[in-house]
């Protein structure tokens, strides 16, 4: 007698990462992010969304809509805030967060894991992404190209890494302190310099993220200057982390680069705070305003 039994086979396990994500008002766009996630090829163990005081119905949203995502609630807080909120309420030993208006594509966590499995001791994994802007997609400057490997330079001009395109160590992040919530926007700039500066990044040159913007809720519109907050990170850099003397000299040249910038902004604004607050921070690394 011929055995016809098919051997069926044996589920996929589950990947060790948490996702994270941050929403704030932005219940018109979480279907596409979590809808991205639950069709991932590899499943996350753990997947939570942060509502960060939202008054759109967020919460019932999710609780109609997705009864398998875990919904953590709390006042208005700031992306910073409702990440390591997030953070806190997750085990998985790998983090991945998605901002609330961002599209994973399938393969992204596996391709990750894929690199992992290769290199077993990254501990920073990021990728490339596909820029949409106001429905239709643009090609990035070649400022934003992405690298891996020692970035630390590439990140001190700007933000080099999309906390969309991550997957991150966990405990490489808790080694931090996790995202600074004094500041409300650049947190992402301010994280990646302090673990670039002490780690190697590996990279996946292929995109594997639809990344969203020229909407009118992104933080970099609402608030002017951006450069206000970089220089924050700049100076925690240089007062904290342990540079090695050429990090350290590159770092005080950014600042002052980008100090100088601003002062010059201030002044045809008349805006004193800026001016001061630039002043203070060349005078404390001794820079002069021309450097």
């Amino acid at each position: 007698m011929t055995d016809t039994t098919v051997a069926v086979p044996a589920a996929t396990p589950m990947l060790p990462v948490a996702v994270v994500i941050p929403s704030h008002n932005r219940k018109h766009t979480l279907a596409r992010a979590l809808d991205s996630v639950l069709a991932q090829t590899r499943t996350p163990a753990e997947i939570v969304v942060v509502d960060d005081g939202s008054g759109d119905g967020t919460d019932t949203f999710i609780t109609r809509n997705y009864p398998q995502i875990r919904l953590l609630c709390q006042a208005n807080a700031g992306v910073s805030a409702a990440r390591n909120h997030g953070i806190a309420a997750t085990r998985a030993p790998w983090l991945a967060f998605l901002d609330s208006d961002d599209e994973w594509l399938p393969d992204k966590l596996a391709q990750q894991f894929a690199c992992i499995k290769d290199h077993p001791d990254a501990a920073i994994v990021h990728c490339d992404e596909i820029w949409i802007r106001h429905g239709r997609r643009v090609n990035p400057g070649r400022k934003h190209q992405k690298q891996g490997g020692d970035i630390f330079e590439q990140c001190l001009a700007l933000c080099a890494i999309s906390p969309s395109a991550v997957l991150l160590r966990r405990s490489v992040l808790e080694s931090t302190g996790g995202f600074d919530e004094s500041l409300v926007a650049c947190e992402d700039y301010d994280l990646w310099l302090q673990l670039t500066s002490q780690l190697p990044v590996h990279y996946i040159d292929q995109p594997l993220l639809r990344k969203f913007g020229g909407h009118n809720d992104q933080l970099s519109r609402q608030h002017w200057g951006m450069d206000r907050f970089r220089v924050k990170a700049l100076a925690k850099l240089l007062r904290q982390t342990k540079l090695s003397p050429n990090q350290f000299l590159m770092t005080r040249r950014t600042l002052a680069k980008k100090c100088n910038v601003l002062m010059k902004g201030a002044l045809r604004h008349n805006n004193r705070e800026v001016m001061q607050q630039c002043q203070s921070l060349l005078s404390e690394f001794e820079i002069s305003h021309d450097h």
